[in-house]
């Protein structure tokens, strides 16, 4: 009998059943494989989450950075699901150029323990090699070498569990979809509910997003490094296009002598119980009273730091806004006395808001930066100023001009003092209305008040160990207002909606008995003149023994000649809109809890 002979059927049968089928084949591919993301995700996330974690635990910031740098460490998986089978060399690639500026951050963080950030940038290319050369001799210590191998040990470790996607086609195309969609597309609602459709604050709001992670901090902040090197550039070039002040004469020429310029931030008088206040919230400088002349009638000249500086530390005013881009500021002039000059901040150095601060430090001889951290919600403690201060004060210069620009109390306030000076808590001594988060911000301002109260204290203990002739004058740029104005519901400073905290600040002196013995005068009738700070200079000149082309008495708080004027408060780009402070004032009185 002949073998039968399979029919067509048969034949297609035994061909699907002797090769692996396409519908087996793809029954392996799953629709999205989150063990494989998980494992590559937890590796790129590994170069970010690193530092930001020491960073969080050490203090130095909030939770903030942290977050950030896991969410856009999402956006190095894009890659891998565009090149499923490749995922090994590609996250190995990509690895590379990640630990390289994670090892930077951790390095920064390991000396500083600050976040890596633009400002640094500037510190590192203003240096010269010889500078670099000692900066490597001083800080690198041996324990980096292990911390260095164990990092990367782990980075190893993660790699090795990377496998190839086992994903299909539609799987993958989602997942980079919503992965783009979370990182970009959220954002823009924020920008248009704020600012409506402004392509520049969408780039904006999405870099600040992105670089907490690595490297996104070096390219981010590289661009506005040199964004905001740019703009301070062009205001040094102003700066040296303006021609010495005319007439200097000074009164004190040849005497050694120390001069500090202490200025505070967001520091209202009204929350310091040295003007009155009923928490005890600088007891070292109520110890310190009788070394002090207190002024309680002084007033900002607008809310904002740089805008306030802008005048305070220049000929410009409220109705001269202009003045500080065509005449010398008290920086330049102080220099032209012959004063060794030196700038100490622990503001931040380079940022699109303080580049004006840094066109005035980079008017002095030498200048000392202490605040590189990224974000103003990070811990930058001004006890930082004392060290570098105490340098200068052994320096040999017979004759000194030093500003110190202190953080102050500048907001969030939690940021602003450690743990050992959280002395109110629970809104204990408040008012009834003082309940919930405004008791809580509230004992966080009297907490960073408390602190400012120990570090200008520090500073004027400072001088007085250096046992030479001093002077110091310490003001806050402005003050803030922390619920105090009724209905109690608003916190911070609204330069359209004034109210007295954001203008009420401390101003007072302090003089070593040198100094007075070489330079006496009484300034009791001159405590509870109402003043502006505007007109600071003026008062400077008078304070240290100069005379320059454009002084005028009448406009020194000290002076005899004084002529009390209007507290003009407002934008001065608006004339119109300027309005009187006495206005708002009630009769002097401390506002107590």
């Amino acid at each position: 009998m002949l073998p039968q002979t399979p029919g067509r059927a048969d034949c297609d049968q035994i061909e699907l059943e002797s090769r692996p089928s396409k519908r087996k084949k793809h029954s392996s591919m799953r629709s999205i494989d989150w063990r494989g993301l998980a494992r590559a995700f937890v590796f790129f996330w590994y170069f970010s989450a690193v530092t930001h974690a020491l960073l969080f635990f050490s203090g130095a910031t909030g939770f903030l950075p942290l977050r950030q740098g896991f969410v856009f460490s999402l956006l190095w998986l894009v890659p891998l699901l565009l090149f499923p089978h490749r995922a090994r060399p590609v996250s190995a690639a990509i690895g590379v150029v990640l630990g390289l500026g994670a090892l930077i951050n951790l390095g920064y963080f390991s000396i500083y323990g600050q976040e890596f950030s633009q400002s640094v940038l500037f510190i590192v290319f203003e240096s010269n090699p010889a500078e670099a050369s000692e900066y490597i001799d001083q800080y690198l210590k041996w324990w980096m070498f292990p911390g260095l191998i164990a990092f990367c040990a782990g980075a190893y470790g993660l790699w090795r569990g990377i496998r190839p996607l086992a994903m299909a086609p539609a799987g993958r195309y989602l997942t980079i979809a919503v992965i783009l969609a979370g990182l970009f597309l959220q954002p823009t609602y924020k920008v248009l509910r704020k600012r409506g459709l402004d392509p520049a604050k969408y780039v904006e709001a999405i870099g600040n997003r992105m670089e907490p992670a690595v490297p996104w901090q070096f390219v981010i902040g590289y661009a506005r490094y040199r964004e905001q090197l740019a703009g301070m550039e062009a205001l040094r070039k102003n700066t040296e296009r303006i021609p010495p002040i005319e007439n200097l004469v000074d009164q004190r020429a040849g005497q050694p002598g120390t001069i500090v310029l202490l200025i505070g931030e967001s520091t209202t008088r009204q929350h310091m119980s040295l003007y009155g206040y009923g928490r005890p919230t600088t007891p070292k400088l109520e110890a310190l009273r009788d070394q002090l002349t207190i002024f309680d009638q002084v007033y900002a000249a607008r809310p904002y730091t740089i805008e306030a500086l802008q005048q305070i530390l220049t000929f410009a005013d409220q109705q001269n806004p202009d003045l500080y881009l065509t005449r010398p500021s008290l920086m330049s002039i102080m220099k032209q006395a012959g004063y060794r000059t030196y700038w100490i901040t622990n503001q931040q150095t380079l940022t699109k808001r303080n580049t004006m601060l840094t066109n005035f430090s980079e008017q002095m001889d030498e200048q000392v930066y202490l605040n590189h951290q990224r974000s103003q919600n990070s811990y930058s403690f001004d006890s930082n100023v004392l060290e570098p201060l105490q340098n200068i004060l052994k320096d040999g210069a017979e004759r000194r001009f030093i500003v110190v620009h202190l953080l102050g109390t500048h907001m969030r306030y939690k940021y602003r003092f450690p743990p050992e000076f959280a002395v109110f808590r629970d809104g204990s001594g408040l008012p009834e209305w003082a309940s919930g988060e405004r008791a809580e911000m509230i004992d966080e301002y009297d907490n960073a008040v408390r602190y400012n109260d120990h570090v200008v204290s520090s500073v004027i203990g400072s001088l007085a160990a250096a046992d030479k002739a001093s002077l110091l004058v310490y003001f806050s740029d402005h003050g803030e207002d922390v619920y105090d104005t009724p209905p109690h519901d608003f916190i911070g400073r609204n330069e359209a909606k004034p109210t007295p905290p954001m203008y009420t600040v401390p101003f007072f002196l302090w003089t070593s008995p040198q100094w007075r013995a070489a330079t006496p005068v009484d300034l009791a009738a001159a405590r509870s003149r109402p003043y502006q700070l505007s007109h600071f200079i003026h008062t400077w000149a008078d304070l240290t023994g100069l005379r320059f082309a454009g002084y005028e008495p009448d406009k020194s708080l000290i002076n005899p000649a004084f002529r009390e004027r209007e507290i003009l408060v407002g934008n001065p780009a608006d004339q119109k809109s300027l309005l009187d402070l006495r206005q708002l004032l009630k009769p002097p009185a401390a506002t107590r809890p």
